[in-house]
């Protein structure tokens, strides 16, 4: 795009066919910008307006219970969404001084995480595993679970979810909002959608407008849970949207700021002090891997910025083994010192007798 003075980096622009777009890339005599939808709408010497508004999202407690597009647009049919607030999409994630350590429990109602890899509210807890071993099913589980929290009189107890389908089947993600809506756990939930027909830069963006969405409840004294399905998606849109930039290609073709693009992401979940309200957002990225490889180039990364991760293991789940956690290989770095004393004292042997188990059938 030519002749756009004075643009702001993520600023939204406006194309002459209402289609909307991001500016990413500024140039001395050009801006690149990406383009939130049909690309196919926009022709050569079109009208492109700026707007003047970095790309943001309405948010607050009027999204429960609806399903929206990664811009904030409703796509469940029900009107309009009517959030009371915008929130920039890509906002900084909050200082050393407004947090603390992780304290409280997160409890998932999945008795092999609860004991085994303790989730703290504020922690950022990765769901790793290849396709078909019961990634999506353990964060859907963890957010019905809430429900006996959130139907209580308790509002400190209360979290509210928030669950981003990432270049997901949209008839995946619709039965997903089913099943949630069978259990009764819409009501305190949100669905952000970027589905795999939606454009790059949609799937892109989709994380951080549910991120937002998230820190609304964290920064005003509630908690929240988000769940990114998948962050290995939304690195391959992302690798889509560089190359098409021009920017340079790293390693598996992964531009050299993908690791920036995840630690921006799930730094913003964080468990606040009192001086700050006292709120968290917990985050639960999933990433897939091809063949049980942890080592690729995304999950050594996103594995580096969490706080741990449940591995989950094909072998275990046809063995009927379900949840297919391999225990040696999750841990959970802060979630323990979460852990209610009844748990601890439960659950402090558990690890040593599974290893000592792990090893006698290892020879026989």
């Amino acid at each position: 795009v030519y002749g756009l003075q004075n643009i702001q980096a993520e600023e939204m622009v406006e194309f002459s066919s209402g289609l909307k777009g991001m500016a990413l890339n500024l140039e001395p005599d050009n801006v690149g910008v990406v383009v939130f939808g049909n690309d196919k709408l926009i022709k050569e010497g079109d009208v492109v307006k700026r707007t003047g508004a970095i790309v943001g999202v309405p948010v607050g407690e009027e999204l429960l219970g609806r399903v929206a597009d990664a811009l904030g647009n409703p796509i469940d049919g029900k009107g309009a969404l009517i959030g009371k607030q915008r929130r920039r999409v890509g906002l900084k994630a909050p200082g050393i001084i407004p947090r603390i350590s992780v304290r409280e429990p997160m409890q998932t109602g999945i008795k092999a995480v609860d004991s085994l890899v303790p989730i703290g509210r504020g922690q950022r807890e990765l769901i790793i595993g290849d396709r078909q071993t019961g990634k999506t099913a353990i964060a859907v589980d963890t957010i019905i679970n809430q429900k006996r929290f959130n139907e209580g009189k308790d509002e400190k107890k209360k979290l509210y979810c928030i669950y981003v389908a990432i270049g997901q089947k949209r008839s995946t993600v619709a039965q997903l909002v089913k099943r949630l809506s069978d259990a009764d756990a819409m009501k305190y939930t949100i669905v952000v959608s970027a589905t795999a027909s939606d454009a790059a830069p949609l799937q892109y963006l989709a994380p951080y407008s549910g991120c937002s969405m998230g820190e609304y409840f964290r920064d005003n004294g509630m908690h929240a849970l988000i769940i990114y399905d998948d962050l290995s998606k939304q690195a391959v849109a992302y690798r889509q949207m560089s190359l098409l930039l021009r920017r340079p290609p790293g390693r598996e073709a992964y531009p050299g700021d993908v690791f920036y693009l995840h630690s921006r992401l799930l730094e913003r979940a964080a468990k606040m002090n009192d001086n700050f309200g006292g709120g968290s957002l917990t985050a639960l990225p999933v990433i897939e891997t091809q063949a049980g490889d942890v080592s690729a180039y995304i999950p050594t990364n996103v594995i580096s910025i969490t706080d741990g991760q449940i591995f989950l293991e094909t072998e275990l789940f046809y063995k009927g083994i379900r949840p297919a956690i391999n225990v040696g290989l999750s841990v959970s770095r802060v979630g323990s010192a979460a852990q209610t004393k009844a748990m601890k004292q439960v659950a402090g042997s558990m690890k040593l007798e599974l290893a000592q188990y792990r090893e006698v059938a290892a020879f026989a």
